[in-house]
């Protein structure tokens, strides 16, 4: 019964597999950029990018101090 069920799941698998592929690959363009990023866009984009990454470090080093003062009080 086992066997049954594994041979009548796989065509459908192998079908999926090749269409979701297909899809993947559909969307891949591997000519030059229809449109062209200005400078600004550029620097808008690695800029939200920058304070995304930055912006929870800077957080938790401005708080150090206040992280210290909770972490010396004694356990009851």
């Amino acid at each position: 019964m086992l066997t049954f069920v594994r041979g009548a799941v796989q065509p459908v698998m192998v079908s999926r597999t090749r269409d979701i592929i297909h899809k993947r690959n559909s969307s891949i363009y591997s000519k030059p950029p229809k449109n062209k990023i200005g400078p600004g866009q550029s620097f808008l984009i690695m800029s939200v990018f920058a304070v995304a990454l930055l912006a929870p470090a800077g957080w938790i080093l401005h708080h150090i101090p206040e992280y210290r003062e909770r972490a010396k009080t004694p356990p009851s």
